[in-house]
């Protein structure tokens, strides 16, 4: 295999001045190549679309053309994969610029930083495969760095640097990992609901023995949870140690000011209003800590009188349609900071907790809404935007409030002993109707880390 150099007007006067499946030697930023097994027209074809000649395409309808011009929308990978039927030689070109490779594959436009390509090296001496960490020292990496030479063959980037270290890339890894395929993946699939989407999906309780002795019913369980943000278990024993139990299943309790596992009265032994027998509007919990709580846990163990209907609201669902409808009060929604505030002096409890933070939370790379921080009861002084925006945020918090209190988005259940409750407090809201006689429940808040990495390991995207 010979070496070319070559610049780009010699490219554009004889494109075939390569050998196929040449190695190049970077010393210029337009270098460009393709080091697949192809026919020599199909190469130059290929290669001055990339230099921004006229190019065409041959081969049948299915097969994909690398003639799109910048700035075209790209297909996700999955999709990309299901419809794809060339080679898959016929899908790789690269072209290199000043500071960063740009990669076409799969028919998804990447670009890659040089210091990235360096970093994520996952040869032996830079990435420790036993612990899945890094070795190599970042800060030890030339922020000027290029690669020396790049190769591509039908399923791996190769490239040198000037140190001669060799690293290695899968173009499926590379698809999977770039900004441009994170982009266009969701994190958490979800389905959103109203009440009669939830309704008619007829999503099954499972089975408090089959929770707790197999891994079939803890992950259809964990999978409903993780789909519709709420799940039941059935044939619970009504106790507060059974109820542990259940919960220690999945996740680490995580202890609050209100301790690991809490008894839930009408008593007013706490300074908060769920300690009462009157109703409550439709809220998220602990938006006054810094991190919000990840997962409640209910279980009515006894109630002696009427009333007392949980309610449920898929705060992902009602904020979709703000997003369809207003997405400018969307957007401001998630940018504006609020703060959120408890303080309580009731017997020997004396706390101050302060949470900050927008009441809709999206990923920045992909928009994709993970938290929502709703409660009317916790929110504090308004004191951390100018007041030309505060009349905006208002109206946004209201259209975001009639779409949660319509009532064909409201879910009602009543709890009853035997049958625990689990709410992704980052998602469902929830609240309760007026009630008489005595009612107890109890409960607890999971950390929202273990849930999800319970998941995990079952095998399911979370």
């Amino acid at each position: 295999m010979r070496q070319a150099r070559c610049s780009v007007q010699c490219l554009h006067r004889n494109l075939s001045c390569f050998d196929r499946g040449a190695e190049l030697e970077i010393e210029d930023l337009t270098l460009v190549k393709v080091s697949l097994p192809l026919h020599e027209g199909m190469w130059c074809r290929r290669l001055a679309c990339l230099l921004g000649l006229p190019c065409w395409r041959s081969g049948s309808a299915g097969h994909g053309s690398l003639g799109l011009p910048r700035g075209t929308r790209t297909v996700p990978a999955a999709a990309a994969r299901c419809h794809h039927t060339a080679p898959e030689s016929l899908s790789c070109a690269w072209q290199l610029h000043g500071d960063h490779l740009e990669l076409r594959y799969a028919n998804t436009l990447m670009r890659f930083d040089f210091v990235w390509l360096r970093d994520h090296c996952r040869s032996a001496s830079c990435y420790n495969a036993k612990t899945n960490q890094r070795s190599l020292d970042t800060a030890s990496v030339d922020l000027g760095i290029k690669p020396k030479a790049v190769r591509v063959d039908e399923t791996t980037l190769f490239l040198t640097w000037p140190d001669g270290h060799v690293t290695r890339y899968g173009l499926e890894w590379l698809v999977k990992n770039s900004y441009e395929g994170q982009k266009q993946r969701v994190m958490h699939p979800r389905i959103l609901w109203n009440a009669e989407i939830y309704r008619q999906a007829q999503v099954p309780s499972v089975d408090c023995r089959s929770f707790l002795e197999t891994d079939e019913g803890l992950k259809e369980f964990l999978q409903n949870f993780l789909l519709y943000g709420i799940a039941f278990v059935e044939n619970v024993t009504p106790t507060k140690e059974d109820t542990q139990i259940l919960a220690e299943r999945i996740s680490l309790i995580r202890e609050t000011i209100y301790g690991r596992m809490w008894y839930f009265t009408s008593d007013f032994s706490r300074g908060d209003t769920a300690y009462t027998k009157l109703a409550l509007d439709r809220h998220t919990d602990t938006t006054y800590f810094q991190e919000p709580c990840g997962i409640q846990v209910f279980h009515c163990l006894k109630h002696e009188g009427t009333g007392g209907r949980t309610l449920l609201v898929d705060g992902f669902y009602a904020a979709e349609q703000v997003l369809r409808q207003a997405p400018d009060q969307f957007e401001l929604l998630s940018k504006v900071p609020l703060k959120h505030e408890y303080v309580e002096n009731v017997g020997d409890c004396h706390n101050h907790m302060i949470g900050v933070g927008p009441v809709l939370n999206v990923y920045p790379w992909n928009n994709e809404l993970y938290l929502i921080r709703y409660n009317n009861y916790d929110r504090a002084v308004i004191n951390t935007v100018p007041y030309d925006v505060v009349h905006r945020w208002y109206t946004a918090h209201r259209t975001l409030t009639a779409e949660l209190r319509r009532p064909e988005n409201e879910l009602w259940v009543k709890l009853k002993p035997g049958k625990a409750l689990f709410i992704d407090n980052w998602r469902v809201l929830h609240g309760r109707e007026a009630f008489t006689g005595y009612r107890q429940l109890c409960g607890c808040y999971l950390t929202r880390d273990d849930v999800l990495n319970t998941a995990r390991l079952l095998g399911l995207q979370a």
